[in-house]
């Protein structure tokens, strides 16, 4: 049942994304030059929606949250290691496959490199468990936690900053 409900929920996620064209290798560009601001508006509308959702449905005992250890050194060399992947092969794991399933061909390079990276940090996890992963490690934390608060209290400023980029990125014409 899990696989199935993964299966429609990836589904629906690609079509979302190329009817949000997101795709197209001219808005990952166009994000990357900082002119088009597709992806960060499609991207910060599907965090908002997640983040309410999640805590609302742990708030009713749908889900229980499991949270990931936070570590700085991994979350920053992974951060940087993905941007650059991105910048060099113009899509994202989401968008390569789902810009791959709409026939363009040379989305497979990022694929593929994606994939040989999984493939090294695999075979290099037992030394980066010791080393990188070890660096920064502040357990399972959360930002409410942290800050002592509830979470719609960091909820609510999310909405209203996320609902104000939206706002002034279509001033912009972005």
């Amino acid at each position: 049942m899990e696989q199935a409900i993964g299966l429609v929920t990836g589904l629906l996620f690609g079509f979302l994304l190329q009817k949000g064209q997101v795709l197209r290798f001219e808005r990952q560009v166009g994000f990357m030059l900082l002119k088009d601001m597709t992806i960060i508006k499609f991207m910060m509308t599907a965090v908002l929606v997640g983040m309410v959702g999640i805590y609302a449905c742990h708030a009713v005992g749908l889900i229980s949250l499991s949270v990931k250890a936070t570590n700085l050194a991994a979350i920053v060399v992974g951060g940087l290691l993905f941007g650059i992947g991105w910048a060099i092969a113009g899509y994202c794991p989401g968008t390569s496959i789902g810009a791959l399933a709409e026939g363009r061909i040379h989305a497979l390079w990022a694929i593929l490199g994606m994939l040989s990276g999984a493939a090294i940090y695999a075979e290099a996890y037992p030394l980066m468990k010791q080393t990188l992963l070890a660096w920064g490690n502040f357990g399972k934390i959360t930002l409410p936690q942290v800050l002592g608060l509830s979470p719609w209290v960091i909820i609510v400023p999310f909405i209203l900053v996320g609902l104000g980029l939206f706002a002034w990125f279509e001033k912009k014409g972005l």
